[in-house]
């Protein structure tokens, strides 16, 4: 194994939340009698960062709303639904496989950190992580920042971001890490593709392809 530390996203990456993020905003939509997300195919679409951009796609209009208001409501919301999102299939053992080969693993989320901290707990793998890196508020901005800061502050000889956006592979090279996509979370993959990276459909890809990263 080349990597010596493994930097995960979460929401859509290590949490299959695809589902809650799409009732969260559909219940904000028909709060305000706008067209609803109609399915998965259509929310991936959508999905995009900054976050403000994928709302403004949805019809939001922010002349008439406070942004950071409509933040608060749809983490309300996001909160209720989340409760039913459970790990994506195969991401425990890939935890476990990195774990084995004695990886440094880290959360890198948009999250609001107290939150990510909770939902980690709750989904029995707080255990596998030596940091959980999240922002201080709630509002989704960029953790590009956060990342770069986080990765200046370290001397990390090879990492791997593994994330499920076109925004986690502009983070991971704003990083120098090397970067996969997964295919499973809140883009579709021929979003991912135009990247240049390589898209795994499943998390047990990702096992096979560190080992073979390891070889050449």
């Amino acid at each position: 194994m080349i990597y010596s530390h493994i930097i995960w996203d979460f929401n859509g990456t290590l949490l299959d939340d695809v589902m809650a993020g799409i009732k969260s905003e559909n219940v904000l939509l028909a709060r305000r009698n706008m067209p609803l997300i109609e399915g998965i195919e259509h929310y991936q679409r959508s999905f995009c960062f900054p976050i403000v951009e994928y709302y403004k796609k949805l019809g939001h209009n922010f002349e008439k709303e406070d942004y950071n208001e409509l933040a608060i409501e749809w983490v309300t919301e996001y909160l209720k639904f989340s409760k039913e999102s459970r790990l994506n299939e195969g991401v425990k053992d890939v935890l476990d496989k990195f774990k084995d080969e004695n990886c440094r693993q880290v959360i890198l989320s948009a999250s609001e950190r107290q939150m990510l901290v909770k939902q980690v707990k709750e989904l029995g793998i707080y255990d596998y992580f030596d940091e959980i890196l999240g922002l201080d508020n709630i509002h989704a901005h960029s953790k590009a920042e956060m990342a770069v800061e986080w990765a200046k502050a370290r001397k990390i000889p090879k990492a791997l971001f593994i994330g499920d956006t076109t925004h986690d592979y502009d983070v991971a090279c704003r990083m120098n890490a090397d970067c996969v996509l997964v295919a499973r979370g809140h883009q579709n993959k021929e979003t991912l593709l135009k990247c240049g990276v390589p898209v795994f459909d499943t998390f047990y890809d990702i096992i096979d392809y560190a080992e073979k990263s390891g070889k050449r």
